[in-house]
């Protein structure tokens, strides 16, 4: 059973919101009051659930269900801002995906919104983090964002931005993550979640910086996304992988103390399969496509180590946020 955009059904809050695409997934949305709620729908590949989280004739459900105030994920996910809503402004129950203007979702973010919604969205992830959570999913479509009441001032179109989905949010020492389950969005996922190792919050940082990237280019522009092989073929997720070598490789030799022996050598052949003359570092980017200082500040959240990324805090204190 599924929700469609634009279906009202009845919600955890009371008021409505209708959201409309600025980039492929970053979305804003208008409040208006109302007794209801617009839920968003969910793709089935939107979350992939670790095999034994719910009970089996529970499996294929993959969306939020009209009415349905106790599907483990609504609980879990209310269970999560239960926590957490009173700490930050950032985070938000999921909402429904209503394109008002189809045609913003090619409209590049500026500088200043750029850093607006990265800001929000690192404050979120910092409150999590620091409570030993990880979001597990922090993609475009699950950034929101509300446009101002009068035209955008000063070059912002924007008054709010959030995080959401925290359905698949857990505490970063539970059994998916010491089991390396994967989860969330392919595309965004971290080296290791793909590798299926052990994760914990610096893959959130990784997914982060994918974010980022994806907003930069606007569009429907993902750095990751494979063009050798469709999304759901069997050999996607090490698509992903090779373009994440490709773009940030290679893993640092110290990557050993913390990997085993079949990790090893799925990443030895690897960097056997791209030789460095077909890497293409992010770094090298023409600055038409990528600044300068976008590209330095990308180039320290997305390391192939995740004992090397910086915490959200360590991030929103960096320089990049202080330039104009």
């Amino acid at each position: 059973m599924s929700v469609r955009p634009g279906q009202t059904s009845e919600g955890i809050h009371g008021a409505d919101r209708e959201s409309s695409l600025i980039h492929d997934a970053v979305f804003a949305a208008s409040n208006r009051t109302g007794s209801s709620r617009r839920i968003r729908a969910l793709s089935p590949h939107k979350f992939e659930k670790p095999s034994g989280w719910q009970s089996e004739n529970q499996a294929q459900e993959t969306v939020v269900i009209k009415g349905v105030r106790d599907h483990p994920r609504v609980e879990h996910e209310l269970a999560i801002l239960k926590t957490f809503q009173s700490k930050t402004s950032s985070l938000r129950p999921l909402i429904d995906e209503i394109d008002k203007d189809p045609s913003s979702k090619k409209r590049a973010l500026n500088q200043k919104e750029l850093k607006f919604v990265s800001s929000r969205v690192l404050e979120a992830l910092k409150v999590l983090h620091e409570a030993g959570y990880a979001h597990t999913d922090v993609k475009p479509d699950n950034v929101f964002v509300n446009y101002r009441d009068t035209d955008a001032e000063n070059g912002m179109r924007f008054s709010e931005v959030q995080l959401g989905d925290l359905g698949s949010t857990y505490r970063a020492d539970c059994r998916w993550a010491k089991s390396g389950t994967p989860l969330g969005a392919p595309m965004c996922r971290s080296p290791e979640m793909i590798m299926e190792t052990p994760w914990g919050t610096p893959s959130d940082i990784w997914s982060f910086g994918a974010v980022l990237i994806s907003l930069i280019y606007g569009g429907d522009f993902n750095l990751f996304d494979p063009t050798t092989v469709p999304y759901g073929h069997e050999e996607y997720n090490l698509e992903v992988l090779k373009r994440q070598f490709q773009y940030f490789g290679p893993w640092p030799g110290k990557y050993e103390e913390v990997a085993n022996p079949e990790t090893v050598q799925a990443i030895q052949w690897i960097m056997q399969e791209i030789p460095k003359s077909k890497t293409t570092p992010f770094s090298m980017i023409a600055e038409r496509e990528v600044c300068r200082k976008d590209k330095e500040f990308i180039g320290k959240i997305m390391m192939m180590d995740w004992r090397d990324r910086p915490t959200p805090r360590e991030l929103l204190e960096d320089e990049w946020f202080m330039e104009a």
